[in-house]
């Protein structure tokens, strides 16, 4: 696909992916959903990218769903001029929302993803950010959840992961008001990981992004990521169990395992063989893949 709404720029095992609508504050639109769904989805199978890093052109990181529709922005009945054609119990794709088929993509991507957020972050703006795994935020950012502002709930299957990252009370306080806040309250809340000056912001996350490169295998972390975000929805500690037990075991007879015990007990950097893309253990996926309606 050729991206117009985005940027799609690998250096050094490091995938940066910038929302590039800087006259909008890179405002969220239907063709930008479908540049970044098909961005993590060529991320996750090339095994050129190690880490992704998302951020945003110019003085925002996402301003939200692009307005310019008016009040017919979120009617997607009368914007695509379908009326009552469509019947939505018999069709419920037609209704799903654009920023939880992003979320969604974002989430299965096998690859950790860091966000790097330089500007204001509102609506979609920030629940986009919600399933990325390390989030750092610029002295310029801004973060608002201002869907009961609009008439809107939240979306981009927000009321999984925002209760998740931040707890329960504060993410009710954050979505009941639908305030703006900045990024120190978003830091208290635990929503970021730290505040950066602007300069330095893209820097930080770069740094992060190669102690992973340097340090871990490919197929460790992917692994993890998968783990860690899965286990959340698990109801007893036996089902982690289950799975790492099973894991430890395969991974354990592999060349990777091989690797980073040597390179300990010689005292260099690992040089780990393998891929993502063809040496994920046999138990993988461990989940049975859902049919949603």
């Amino acid at each position: 696909m050729k991206y117009e709404t985005i940027k799609y720029e690998i250096d050094n095992n490091i995938l940066t992916i910038t929302l590039n609508r800087p006259d909008k504050l890179n405002a969220f639109t239907g063709q930008m959903m479908d540049e970044l769904i098909s961005a993590f989805d060529n991320a996750g199978k090339d095994d050129e990218v190690r880490v992704i890093i998302v951020t945003g052109e110019g003085r925002g990181f996402c301003a939200g769903a692009d307005l310019s529709s008016g009040n017919n922005t979120f009617n997607r009945d009368v914007r695509n001029n379908k009326g009552d054609q469509v019947d939505h119990k018999k069709d419920p794709e037609w209704i799903r929302d654009g920023g939880g088929k992003t979320t969604l993509s974002i989430f299965e991507c096998p690859k950790p993803i860091i966000a790097a957020i330089n500007g204001p972050a509102v609506g979609v703006g920030v629940t986009m950010t919600l399933p990325m795994d390390i989030r750092l935020a610029s002295e310029d950012a801004k973060f608002g959840f201002v869907f009961a502002r609009r008439g809107l709930v939240p979306e981009a299957a927000s009321s999984w992961f925002l209760p998740r990252l931040v707890g329960i009370s504060k993410a009710l306080e954050w979505t009941y008001s639908g305030k703006v806040f900045n990024a120190t309250e978003a830091k208290e809340g635990g929503l970021i990981r730290s505040i950066h000056k602007p300069e330095e912001l893209l820097n930080e996350a770069r740094l992060i992004a190669n102690e992973i490169i340097q340090s871990s295998s490919s197929v460790s972390v992917s692994l993890t990521r998968q783990m860690l975000w899965r286990m959340l929805g698990a109801d007893h500690p036996m089902e982690a169990h289950k799975i790492d037990s099973r894991l430890i075991y395969e991974l354990g007879r592999g060349e990777d395992v091989k690797e980073g015990v040597n390179s300990f007990l010689e005292k260099r950097s690992p040089d780990f063989p393998n891929k993502v893309s063809e040496d994920m253990p046999e138990s993988y996926p461990w989940w049975d893949e859902k049919k949603f309606t």
